[in-house]
């Protein structure tokens, strides 16, 4: 609203919301009659298991769903239930597995010390290295 009444001036305001609710009543009043021609084009062809279908697609439940086939008889659920109650002292972890690094090389290769060092910052129109 601050911005609006900024950007549009206190004078036209009210003209702006009279517009704008205006475009919102119409955009409703269309979407309704848009409903209400799908709702007659549906009785007119008797599609109303096709209503029935998309209604039990709205309310399906993904997750209830999913548990029931990966878990139909609730003993993965119940392991896990088990698990979390035990107490955590009982817990132990593995052992950690410790690499060894290899050492270092003695020297650097020279086309590695070589190379020019990269600059932080490059100026515009600058050539770098022939490029």
């Amino acid at each position: 609203m601050a911005v609006a009444l900024i950007a549009i001036g206190p004078k036209d305001l009210p003209v702006a919301i009279r517009t704008v609710t205006g475009l919102i009543k119409k955009a409703r009043g269309m979407a309704s009659e848009f409903q209400g021609h799908v709702d007659e084009m549906m009785r007119e062809a008797n599609l109303s298991d096709v209503k029935t279908e998309i209604d039990k697609l709205r309310r399906f439940d993904f997750k209830s769903a999913a548990e029931q086939a990966m878990d139909p008889d609730g003993s993965l659920r119940a392991t896990v239930d088990t698990l979390n109650d035990a107490p955590t002292a009982a817990y132990k972890p593995p052992a950690q597995v410790v690499e060894e690094l290899p050492d270092a090389p003695d020297f650097i290769p020279p086309e590695a010390a070589r190379k020019p060092p990269v600059p932080a910052f490059v100026p515009p129109g600058t050539k770098r290295w022939g490029f």
